[in-house]
C-alpha cells in the first residue's frame, strides 16, 4: 500500500485507570507495530505512578520494550491534539476537550493489575489483537491531522 509522503502520524491515546498495565501495553504495541504511522501515548485516570513488573515481563516475552514509557495522568498528555482516544475499559472515562474532533473508542479489556502472569499474558494478547484492529482501521481512513 503506497502512502503519501505528507501524511502525518496519527496521535493515539490509550487510557486506563492506573497507567501501569493495559494502556502501557497498548502504547508499546502501537509503537512497535506502526512506528511511522502513529504517535502513541498512554495515561491513567488515577495513575499508579509506575509500571508494574509484570507488564515489563509479559511484553519482553514478545520482544517489546517499554523504554521511555512512564506512568502518568491525563493532565500530562495534550488530549486536544489526539486524533483517537481509546478507553481500555473498567468504566474509565477520558475527559475530552469541548469541540474535540477525534474518534473516541471504547474497549472492554480486563484489568490485569494484581493478577497472575498467565492472566497478564491473556490481557497482553487481547490488547495486541485490539491494537492491530485499530491500526488496520486507521489505514482505511484518512488521518484527522492531515
Amino acid at each position: 500500500m503506497d502512502e503519501l509522503p505528507c501524511r502525518k502520524p496519527v496521535n493515539v491515546l490509550f487510557v486506563c485507570v492506573g497507567n501501569s498495565c493495559r494502556s502501557q501495553m497498548a502504547e508499546a504495541w502501537a509503537r512497535h507495530l506502526a512506528p511511522d504511522k502513529v504517535r502513541a501515548f498512554s495515561a491513567g485516570s488515577a495513575p499508579f505512578g509506575r509500571i508494574v513488573p509484570e507488564t515489563y515481563m509479559v511484553m519482553a516475552e514478545k520482544g517489546i520494550t517499554l523504554d521511555g514509557q512512564t506512568s502518568k495522568g491525563l493532565r500530562e498528555i495534550p488530549v486536544a491534539e489526539m486524533d483517537v482516544v481509546v478507553s481500555m475499559g473498567c468504566e474509565v472515562a477520558c475527559p475530552v476537550p469541548v469541540g474535540f474532533k477525534g474518534r473516541i473508542i471504547e474497549w472492554d479489556i480486563p484489568d490485569p493489575f494484581s493478577g497472575d502472569l498467565d492472566f497478564c499474558r491473556e490481557v497482553r494478547d487481547l490488547i495486541e489483537s485490539q491494537v492491530k484492529d485499530l491500526l488496520n482501521s486507521l489505514e482505511e481512513q484518512p488521518s484527522a491531522s492531515s
